[in-house]
């Protein structure tokens, strides 16, 4: 378990005095003028040499010294799950001065009393303390001091001033990152609403992120948690969740500012997103999904017990029937045709009044060991006939499929791709320029299905708009985006990047996963949106997390994205 340290200036006149009645009013006169609120009880040993706290934070007692202490609690963290101990806090407002007390089975203490420390300096991974108490005095009580007002990203040059100090961020703050939650019971916020990754807006300045940032942490540095603080009524705190006004006591904990808040925290938004509407009768509903590895095969790259995989298809299951697509771009597949089959099957065995699935045999999977699917509706679709890439740049080759509507002259292409990921960076050559690494294998990619496609549209598929579904793992304003818009494919769903997100890596939300087509499919579409039950939700809730949650609620770790095309 890691301890806090304190942090903050406050001075306490040292006073040495020859006769007791002397030593309390040279005390009483000092504290007046300090904090006249705190003159307004006298410690237990007013003779006694204490120590500013002020000096304990710059160094000036080495550690091991002995030490008397005395100030204000102002937050109490005492409990064998939290961090053991209390802060101290001398003076207020900007000559204030807080310390961490660490006091494992000492006696508890409340917060607002004036306390009179006895103990020894010491430093617990850096950071100042009080520990090995040998005697604690409460002063009385006299009310706690008023918080030091901070704002985001204003102040965030000056939080090393403030550590340990009761404080209050005064504006709203976002929750952009939770993937701590369930295993140190902490949260990331944001000021000015969750953060967007640069290379969805195209705005650079991802360094000013981290000025927008700080922790809410749970008085407590322990791992697993448990339960699992800040979690709503359906169990769950979403990214996306809002707090207005947080109270408590800034530390600097593991490279990071934290908050342990003091006060009941008031949240708002961040609630679960509504089912999406059924289609229409003369619409079809597309629909991509990355499935994040539905493999058959236990013990691979998804489920490692049958119990596992139990939680993951009852999950995808759920995510699968939410969306009921006559048209599915399946991705993260197992490179076998099992995974194929008994998805079908799976979904074959949920009630839809649109009719059963089929799928495209996928003619040249490739070697990687996943594949991207097909997946449609025989009773809304007619498949034409199928082709797959085999290019080499594709490890994972893309799978096209001709539709006709069954009950209009309608035909579309559809071609599922799933792009090379961000990671396993190399250490020359693909690295990182600004775009994750393997950009320019991504990038040649989509300038390959640009050109594969124009082959593919000769004949009677000449004038045969074309549909791209899955996961290109590239934001809205990456190069392999740029070169597919540029080839004249458009977000069918989505208007604005800066709002559009399907995906939350290291809290900075972006879109990972698309529907694009021509124009002349996008003003056919009459209605489409991401539907938000992954990204945003804590990993904990997923079939191999601590705490699995029935329905679709992070079915995967990307969201899938549906528009309902209109038929001519």
């Amino acid at each position: 378990m890691d301890r806090l340290n304190p942090a903050s200036p406050a001075c306490t006149a040292r006073t040495t005095a020859t006769t007791a009645a002397g030593a309390l009013t040279v005390v009483l006169l000092a504290l007046w003028a300090a904090d006249p609120a705190q003159a307004r009880v006298a410690c237990p040993d007013p003779a006694a040499e204490r120590t500013p706290l002020s000096e304990l934070r710059a160094g000036q007692v080495a550690e091991g010294n002995a030490v008397i202490v005395e100030g204000v609690t102002t937050g109490v963290f005492m409990g064998p799950d939290q961090l053991d101990g209390f802060f101290l806090q001398q003076g207020s407002g900007a000559d204030a001065t807080g310390l961490f007390v660490y006091a494992p089975r000492q006696d508890p203490v409340k917060a607002g009393q004036r306390l009179q420390v006895h103990g020894h300096f010491s430093r617990h991974r850096g950071r100042p303390q009080v520990s090995r108490l040998h005697r604690v005095e409460s002063c009385g009580h006299v009310g706690l001091p008023d918080p030091v007002p901070l704002r985001l990203p204003d102040d965030a040059d000056r939080l090393g001033e403030h550590l340990d100090l009761r404080v209050r961020l005064t504006q709203a703050l976002t929750v952009t990152a939770n993937h701590d939650l369930d295993r140190y019971g902490s949260l990331t916020l944001a000021a000015g609403g969750r953060l967007i990754h640069p290379g969805q807006t195209g705005r650079t300045g991802a360094d000013r992120h981290a000025a927008r940032q700080i922790e809410l942490d749970d008085g407590s540095y322990r791992a697993n948690p448990d339960p699992i603080p800040y979690l709503d009524h359906p169990g769950t705190r979403r990214a996306g969740s809002r707090i207005d006004g947080l109270t408590g006591i800034l530390t600097q904990a593991f490279g990071e500012y934290r908050i342990h808040p003091t006060e009941a925290i008031d949240w708002s938004g961040g609630e679960r997103p509504a089912p999406v509407p059924a289609p229409a009768a003369d619409h079809l509903r597309l629909a991509t999904a990355n499935l994040e590895n539905d493999f058959v095969t236990l013990g691979e790259r998804g489920a490692q017990t049958r119990a596992e995989r139990e939680r993951q298809t009852a999950k995808l299951d759920a995510l699968l029937q939410g969306l009921d697509a006559d048209l599915l771009g399946a991705v993260e597949l197992e490179n076998a045709a099992a995974a194929r089959t008994k998805l079908v099957t799976r979904l074959n065995r949920l009630h839809s009044e649109r009719g059963k699935y089929t799928a495209v045999a996928h003619p040249a999977p490739g070697d990687d060991a996943i594949k991207v699917g097909l997946l449609y509706r025989p009773e809304r679709l007619r498949l034409i006939e199928s082709s797959a890439d085999r290019d080499d740049v594709h490890h994972r080759p893309p799978l096209l499929g001709w539709f006709q509507a069954t009950d209009t002259d309608d035909r579309f292409g559809a071609v599922v791709v799933h792009f090379k990921a961000k990671s396993g960076c190399p250490e020359a050559g693909d690295i990182d320029r600004g775009q994750g690494c393997w950009n320019e294998r991504r990038t040649a990619q989509a300038e390959r299905l640009v050109e594969w496609l124009r082959e593919q549209r000769r004949g009677e598929y000449a004038d045969t708009p074309v549909l791209i579904l899955g996961d290109l793992n590239a934001y809205a304003t990456e190069d392999p985006i740029r070169t597919l818009t540029a080839a004249g494919k458009r977000d069918l769903v989505h208007d604005n990047p800066a709002r559009a997100h399907t995906y939350v890596f290291r809290g900075q939300a972006g879109q990972l996963d698309y529907l694009l087509g021509p124009e002349s499919l996008r003003a056919r579409v009459t209605d489409g949106a991401t539907w938000p039950v992954n990204a945003d939700e804590p990993r904990f809730l997923g079939f191999d997390g601590r705490a699995p949650a029935g329905g679709p609620w992070r079915a995967s770790d990307h969201d899938p994205v549906w528009a309902d095309l209109r038929l001519d």
